[in-house]
């Protein structure tokens, strides 16, 4: 996640032995009934596997840059009520524990590192928590995690892009990568995006909503430029597009609930996210 502090870092392995390296902790985890589920950007990429434009899309796109690696880390969601189960797991698999950010913000995040060094593990303990919350739960049988596996559902996938405040060029990449390969669907389906949940969670927060449509916006935008410059095909883009506005009309015809209705007539004049906050490794 890029509010880790510090330069960032590139997992040093292919794609596809980084994909195994990262279902081995899950599928040990899940072994032992913790629930750790894959997040960002190699969620999105492990749900487009069987999707060949997808991936070459991934790849040529560039996420950091042409000719640049794909990943930096690989982050987690997990069930508060099973921190002690997660730092076993970890431990197990010969990870070493980042002993300052894991007594420091151990409540909400955890940090591993590869016995190899090769990368490291954010593990998000109930929530997302940035620019605005994108929730999972406290425990298993009431949360979300058991929606998918070995990542999170698509439609949290979608939240957690979306809800960033100042998105960058990666994130949109992204969400181009997912609404090309994956419909949205007003229920919730497995390979489908759920719409109505991502519009049940934007009618309640007017900031939330107001970041998650602007940066639809971005991403249909930079979508066409990447068709005016041969990157996309026409096709890609006009599902990609498609996807975006089967969404954008669930999430309008939604009804809005009054705590949103009150803060939309305050709009922008006063802050609608929550700042950053970095935890420095």
């Amino acid at each position: 996640m890029s509010a880790v502090g510090g330069p960032s870092e590139y997992v040093k392995l292919d794609e596809t032995e980084f994909v195994n390296e990262a279902l081995k902790i899950v599928e040990t985890a899940q072994s032992r009934q913790v629930y750790l589920r894959i997040l960002g950007a190699l969620a999105v990429y492990i749900h487009s596997m069987d999707k060949s434009e997808c991936t070459t899309a991934f790849k040529s796109l560039g996420r950091f840059g042409e000719g640049k690696p794909i990943f930096t880390d690989l982050d987690v969601g997990a069930y508060g009520k099973q921190k002690k189960e997660i730092n076993k797991v970890f431990q197990d698999l010969k990870f070493k524990p980042d002993l300052m950010v894991n007594a420091l913000f151990g409540n909400r995040r955890l940090i591993f590192y590869h016995p190899r060094n090769i990368f490291h593990v954010d593990v998000f303990i109930d929530k997302l928590e940035f620019s605005h919350d994108v929730k999972w739960g406290e425990k298993p049988g009431s949360g979300r995690l058991e929606l998918d596996y070995p990542t999170i559902a698509l439609e949290d996938i979608v939240l957690e892009k979306l809800q960033i405040h100042e998105i960058n060029r990666k994130d949109l990449i992204d969400l181009i990568v997912l609404f090309m390969g994956h419909p949205v669907s007003e229920q919730s389906t497995k390979d489908f995006v759920a719409g109505n949940y991502v519009a049940s969670i934007l009618s309640e927060d007017w900031g939330f909503y107001y970041d998650a449509t602007t940066n639809l916006a971005k991403v249909k935008s930079l979508a066409q430029e990447f068709h005016n410059s041969g990157k996309l095909t026409p096709d890609q883009v006009a599902k990609t597009l498609n996807e975006i506005a089967k969404l954008l009309e669930i999430i309008e015809k939604s009804p809005k609930g009054e705590k949103w209705k009150v803060r939309a007539r305050v709009g922008t004049s006063k802050p609608w996210y929550k700042e950053v906050e970095e935890v420095q490794r």
